[in-house]
């Protein structure tokens, strides 16, 4: 999952961006509501974690383009500001979901995963293939009931693969679904971690290499 988180405290911002990804997120950062305008074109975000009080463009402007041009990615919401008039405020501009400062880290995970699981987000919460199935909810891969412990991006690599179906799914694909922005578009992250995961699945092999197209399940 990739996540845009737009915050303009910068040590707030790169805490919840850290507590993110270890849960398994690929997240980009920016502090003002321009470079939020820019990344959420640039790139194809599962949701945008917004908070209200920008500079630049403010939140609620942020929002309000966002859905008048026709993002796909879900909008939560984060004020200082928890009374009912300012979340019936937000969500009227067109946000899914509204969170609180302070907020519950844990709280905030189980919001960005709800909102991906929506109708039109990403995956659903379930995904099999074969003996293999993947729990998005409880972070959780087996096959045949064995768990097997993957890592936060070996765990995002095998997601993507059940997601498509059957459909092949590229190396540049997966790099910006699974990374962020930094990541090096020739670095070998994206075969390593293949590699690795296809170590932790073992025999019979699940994951076909199309030569010169990328991945798929068999």
């Amino acid at each position: 999952m990739r996540v845009l988180l737009v915050e303009d405290h910068p040590k707030l911002a790169l805490t919840v961006a850290t507590g993110l990804r270890h849960a398994g997120m690929a997240v980009d950062v920016v502090f003002d509501g321009h470079d939020a305008l820019h990344h959420a074109v640039d790139a194809d975000y599962d949701v945008v974690v917004l908070d209200r009080d920008l500079p630049g463009v403010h939140g609620d402007e942020v929002c309000r383009r966002l859905v008048a041009n026709g993002c796909v990615a879900r909008v939560l919401m984060l004020t200082a500001a928890g009374d009912v008039a300012d979340r019936v405020h937000g969500l009227e501009l067109g946000a899914d979901d509204y969170l609180a400062k302070p907020f519950e880290f844990a709280e905030l995970i189980a919001r960005i995963r709800a909102l991906s699981r929506r109708p039109g987000g990403a995956l659903p919460p379930v995904l099999r293939h074969g003996d293999v199935v993947v729990d998005s909810a409880r972070r959780s891969a087996t096959r045949s009931g064995r768990e097997l412990g993957l890592s936060p991006k070996e765990f995002a690599v095998l997601e993507i693969l059940l997601g498509a179906d059957g459909v092949v799914v590229s190396s540049e694909q997966l790099l910006a679904r699974v990374w962020d922005e930094h990541a090096d578009p020739f670095s070998q992250a994206v075969k390593t971690t293949m590699s690795r995961l296809r170590a932790k699945l073992g025999d019979p092999p699940v994951i076909e290499t199309i030569a010169k197209s990328g991945y798929r399940m068999k």
